[in-house]
């Protein structure tokens, strides 16, 4: 199916690089997680493009997009949604936001309450009762201060499971480790001191949010926040690139239950 590329404006002048496929009448918005890019999602466009609106895009420091932004906030990142979505003029459409991006849809989702109909989240929305002090941020950092290559490539590769591909491990941790690393330690510095924040956002955000996860799950905190949890198991973190038909059955599921639950 024929892409279009775009690049939209967020609010603090960052250009977002965009890719819109299909032409239905509910959007669904795909947004990677840190230090990531849009690629991630090929096998799910692919798949969902015949019946939907569907755009991925880059968020500011990563792929395409600009990286000139000094803060690197989720606040900052859910703005660039805001101008991907607001620059096509979508009337109506689910998030969808894997790891740190499952973050970045709520605070877009805060910002367009006319236009979004459902968050879907992606092995992120693991415990969303936890928050983190100053310290343990600090401490959780200070690998990634000292060298963020080696640190990232550590990080990433515990995220699989022993019985995933280790070319996939290879590549995805070599990828991630090229990002910028301003941008990923001060996105990771934001995402773990903003616990309260989240919680604010996913309580405010009252349209359905479902959580597909692949780790254990704290469901007494996610029930508490509005959010119904489908597990994966025997997969990482990286669903979408492991077990994409597994994936996309559930993902196609919980986007017909936002559907399902539109106000008409």
């Amino acid at each position: 199916m024929h892409a279009q590329s775009h690049v939209a404006i967020s609010a603090d002048g960052i250009p977002i690089h965009y890719t819109v496929r299909g032409n239905g009448a509910i959007a669904l918005v795909f947004v990677h997680g840190w230090c990531c890019d849009q690629r991630y999602w090929d096998q799910q466009v692919e798949h969902f493009a015949p019946h939907y609106t569907v755009v991925s895009l880059d968020i500011a420091g990563h792929g395409a997009s600009g990286r000139d932004r000094t803060q690197w906030t989720g606040a900052a990142c859910g703005q660039d949604i805001v101008a991907v979505v607001e620059q096509l003029r979508l009337e109506q459409g689910v998030l969808i936001g894997h790891a740190m991006g499952g973050r970045w849809i709520v605070e877009a989702a805060r910002r367009l309450p006319a236009i979004v109909i459902g968050l879907v989240s992606v092995d992120t929305w693991v415990d969303v009762g936890q928050t983190q002090t100053p310290a343990q941020v600090a401490e959780f950092l200070a690998p990634f201060r000292a060298n963020f290559v080696e640190a990232t490539r550590t990080y990433v590769r515990s995220m699989f499971v022993p019985t995933s591909d280790p070319t996939l491990v290879e590549q995805v941790a070599v990828a991630m480790s090229a990002a910028p690393p301003p941008m990923g330690i001060g996105m990771l510095e934001d995402a773990r001191g903003s616990g309260r924040q989240l919680q604010e956002g996913l309580q405010q955000v009252t349209v359905p949010k479902i959580a597909i996860n692949a780790r254990p799950t704290n469901r007494e905190a996610a029930h508490r926040h509005g959010i119904e949890v489908m597990q994966m198991s025997g997969v990482g973190h990286f669903v979408m690139l492991e077990e994409p038909q597994a994936f996309n059955r559930l993902l196609d599921e919980a986007v017909q239950k936002c559907l399902h639950a539109r106000v008409p």
